[in-house]
């Protein structure tokens, strides 16, 4: 009986507070002087219970990747290889946490990726190729009806904002570290049935209530510690909607610097759309929303920008890292950094962490073909759904060009270790 009731008190807070929840070239990649050389273990690998996937996976040819053959793979061994230290981790059981590539399946490919008697040569492309087809096979990601699954592919990047350390002059809008009183509860640490449920909330008293939103928190008295101080309401809002991002410190301690600022946590509140707030206020049609937009509406309208952005009661917090190389990106859910137009963020209801993809898309904006591999690599909030997919463009004002005006269809080939059998996850 108390067993039922702890059960029906859980669910009823998991109720109340997920309500509350021209193209840049493809890099050519090096790894980074600091980077250590990845190592795979000589024994096998150990593995958590495993975690059911949603959607149905096919086995398919390589033939049947559109573009396959005319993707230019240099720079991506590198990428394969950072890719290889995230899949020989141990995993560790956090149903709370997204689904990873099972590392005992992967443990045989990195090892062969590693040897150099067995690795193609990285500046090799057509070599990469090989070393890939041998080793990997195939998978299409299907809808319920049995046909190739379909879904939006969106853009995110990592842009450049600039702040100062103290508040004062234009450095007006904070950019909060993670406050002491949030409480993060995993539910599926209590119960198997809600593996993946994590909500977010404080305390009042002995009851667990949502945590503040956007609004609320600014309006309240108690705010958390301030990272930096940034100069322009707007860059703080779409940095936070990208998860991480760069300031460069004009002013104060530090300044002429360049730091980075990485996703730490979250209120718990849900993501609402400020494109969708401008259209259902008549401000602009739905279909003309993009981040730059915006911005334009933000310049002629300065005294509802706050109106606007608190629409959104959905808040990140922020931890500061240094930047030890300005190629490569913020480190995404996975652990490992991302690669601009390698990496992706994806539903792992569906797509484990550390899985190589084939993804087949178009350009921003428009019908030109964008078939490429990239690595599931992160996650988002509102990445939903089998081949659901945000791109990952990269850094600076071009890679945000791009990201921001990114909606196309795609599809979605999980590549899988050919002696593994049926891609699984942990």
């Amino acid at each position: 009986m108390q067993n039922i009731f702890l059960r029906g008190v859980l669910l009823g807070l998991l109720a109340i507070l997920a309500a509350c929840s021209s193209p840049p070239q493809v890099p050519d990649v090096r790894p980074a002087a600091s980077e250590a050389p990845v190592t795979v273990p000589d024994t096998p690998v150990s593995d958590s219970a495993t975690r059911t996937l949603s959607g149905k996976l096919a086995p398919a040819g390589w033939a049947e990747l559109p573009g396959w053959a005319n993707d230019d793979l240099r720079g991506v061994w590198t990428t394969f290889l950072r890719n290889c230290a995230g899949l020989v981790r141990p995993t560790a059981i956090n149903l709370a946490g997204p689904t990873r590539a099972t590392p005992r399946a992967w443990q045989p490919v990195c090892a062969a990726a590693t040897d150099p008697a067995r690795a193609p040569a990285a500046n090799n492309p057509e070599a990469v190729r090989k070393f890939l087809q041998t080793w990997l096979t195939p998978w299409r990601l299907e809808g319920a009806d049995g046909k190739p699954a379909s879904n939006i592919v969106t853009g995110y990047y990592e842009p450049l904002v600039f702040g100062s350390r103290n508040q004062g002059g234009v450095y007006q809008w904070p950019l909060y570290t993670v406050p002491s009183d949030l409480l993060t509860i995993d539910l599926g640490k209590v119960y198997p049935e809600l593996a993946g449920k994590r909500v977010r909330g404080k305390l009042e008293g002995n009851r667990v209530v949502p945590y503040d939103s956007r609004a609320s928190l600014e309006a309240s008295g108690r705010k958390p510690p301030v990272v930096v101080w940034v100069n322009d309401p707007v860059d703080n809002f779409f940095l936070q909607v990208q998860g991480s991002g760069r300031v460069q410190l004009n002013d104060g301690p530090g300044a002429g610097q360049t730091i980075r600022v990485a996703y730490a946590d979250h209120n718990g509140h849900p993501y609402i759309s400020i494109g969708k707030w401008l259209a259902d206020k008549g401000e602009m049609q739905l279909s003309q929303t993009s981040m730059q937009s915006i911005r334009e509406w933000a310049k002629r309208n300065p005294k509802r920008v706050p109106e606007m952005l608190n629409a959104n009661p959905a808040l990140v917090f922020f931890k500061e890292e240094l930047i030890t190389d300005p190629e490569i990106g913020p480190k995404g859910a996975y652990g490992v950094p991302l690669m601009a137009q390698r990496s992706i963020a994806v539903d792992t209801n569906f797509v484990p962490l550390g899985t190589p993809v084939f993804l087949a898309t178009t350009q921003p904006a428009s019908t030109q073909v964008m078939n490429r591999l990239v690595f599931a690599q992160d996650t988002g909030t509102a990445i939903k759904g089998a081949a659901r997919a945000d791109f990952y463009w990269g850094f600076g004002e071009a890679a945000g060009a791009q990201a921001g005006r990114m909606k196309q269809a795609g599809q979605m080939w999980v590549l899988w270790p050919k002696q593994a059998g049926a891609p699984s996850a942990r």
